[in-house]
């Protein structure tokens, strides 16, 4: 476990460990809840499909391609839970693919009625 007061920044990093140089890495999904094993029922988005959903969260620029850089403010979900569990999807692509979904940034689906 890692502790800290509420509102203070965090600051994560993932690495991605290949010998193929020409990967990167994206943060596409981070899902907080106060249970490790269930990020459905009582659950917080950070972002989503490379959006920001939280307005403390933030991408920072990273030495390298193969290095994802991020963070946001502490929080609880409420008092009666005392941890907050953290769960990332990250997306690894080709160096210089830009059709790819590490280069999109954030996409954001709407979806549309079926009568129009």
């Amino acid at each position: 476990p890692y502790y800290v007061d509420m509102d203070q920044n965090l600051f994560l990093q993932a690495s991605l460990h290949s010998s193929d140089q020409n990967l990167i890495v994206f943060v596409d999904t981070c899902v907080a809840s106060p249970n490790s094993s269930d990020f459905r029922t009582v659950a917080y988005e950070l972002t989503k499909s490379g959006c920001a959903s939280d307005p403390t969260y933030s991408l920072f620029p990273s030495p390298r391609g193969d290095v994802a850089r991020f963070g946001f403010n502490a929080f609880s979900f409420v008092n009666r839970f005392p941890s907050v569990f953290l769960r990332c999807e990250l997306v690894v692509c080709r160096y210089h693919d830009y059709s790819s979904r590490c280069y999109q940034g954030c996409v954001s689906r709407f979806k549309r009625n079926a009568d129009s």
